[in-house]
Parts: C-alpha cells; sequence; structure tokens
C-alpha cells in the first residue's frame, strides 16, 4: 500500500464518527454487568488492541466513590448514569479525576435540581453534535497539515521523506492536543476552581 493511501485510510478511520446516540441508549435501568458489556459493544471502535476496556467495574465504582457519578440505585444505572458515564469517559482521555470531579459536580447540581432547564440528555445532544462537527473538521486539518509537511520536506530524498513526515505528523498532532488541553485546565482553573 503507498504511502499516502495509507495516510488516507487511517484518516478516514480516524474521522468515522460512530457515537452512543441517546436513542441507543436503554430506557431500562441496567446492571453493572449490562452496563459494561454496552460500553464494550458500543465503543469497541475506540480500543487501540483487543485487551483494552473501555469501562470496567473497578472504573464504575471509582467514579461513585469520587462522587464524579452518582450511586446506583437498587444496584441499577439509569439513562442519566449511562450519559455521565460517556461524558466522563470521553474527558478521562484528557484530564485527571481532580479536574473531571471538578467540572461534574456543578453539572450535577444544576441536572438535580429541578428548577433548573439544564437536561442531561440536552447537554449530550449538543455535545454529539459539536464532536460530529469536530471530526469532519479534523480530516481538513489533518490534510493541510500533511501539505505543509510534504511542501517544506520537498528537498528530502523518497526514502527517508515517509518516515521524517510520519514523525513531524505524529509531533504536531501531540502539540495541537498539549494546547487543547492546556486550555481545558485553563478554563478549569479560571471558571471551576474557587481559590
Amino acid at each position: 500500500m503507498e504511502f499516502s493511501e495509507k495516510l488516507n485510510n487511517i484518516i478516514n478511520d480516524i474521522s468515522f464518527f460512530d457515537e452512543i446516540e441517546i436513542s441507543e441508549i436503554p430506557c431500562v435501568d441496567l446492571y453493572m454487568d449490562q452496563v459494561t458489556t454496552f460500553f464494550d459493544d458500543k465503543l469497541n471502535h475506540y480500543k487501540r488492541n483487543d485487551k483494552d476496556k473501555i469501562l470496567t467495574k473497578t472504573m464504575i465504582n471509582n467514579y461513585s466513590k469520587a462522587r464524579i457519578l452518582p450511586p446506583a440505585k437498587k444496584k441499577k444505572y439509569s439513562k442519566e448514569h449511562i450519559i455521565l458515564l460517556i461524558l466522563i469517559y470521553n474527558l478521562k482521555q484528557v484530564l485527571s479525576i481532580n479536574d473531571i470531579k471538578t467540572i461534574m459536580e456543578p453539572l450535577l447540581e444544576k441536572v438535580s435540581d429541578e428548577s433548573n432547564s439544564v437536561s442531561l440528555e440536552n447537554l449530550y445532544s449538543i455535545f454529539l453534535d459539536i464532536k460530529e462537527k469536530e471530526f469532519k473538521n479534523f480530516k481538513e486539518s489533518f490534510q493541510f497539515q500533511q501539505n505543509q509537511i510534504k511542501y517544506k520536506l520537498d528537498e528530502l530524498s523518497e526514502e527517508s521523506k515517509e518516515m521524517v513526515q510520519v514523525i513531524l505528523l505524529i509531533v504536531t498532532l501531540i502539540n495541537n492536543a498539549c494546547i487543547q488541553k492546556r486550555m481545558a485546565e485553563k478554563l478549569i482553573d479560571n471558571f471551576f476552581n474557587k481559590k
């Protein structure tokens, strides 16, 4: 397979938007084993290798102990629990448990307040809409970065060009991730932490 074709396949694979839609979340409450199976089935494409776990019983128990997830009711998890677990799963890819707790505490207060108009389902729907657009934007942005790197490496020999290009793409992606992580942390520090 040619280098550019392989890169395009990777871009298409990573840009594929396949998230858990609200309609896919069971309306009936689930036991712990059902929750972990549900996540493994629905988010299997996020695993880097087959041994990875999307969500374990220990993780769920730790989230409850850390008070970023309300405790199960009669050992069952509701649709709201599932939505919160999806949000936590996304947040834990980058943020610490302490930062997640900082974000989740006011969210849980707003959601549990009957007089408030914040709906967890509404918040999640907005998140999915934005995430889908971000996936599409990522593909364009990545191709732009790839073209810039190709242009700057024009004078290198073909055999070393591919490896250097991959290294530069990785470094660029990590830099972008670091910038976005720092921005998220700054937002947490400025709008949530009351120091």
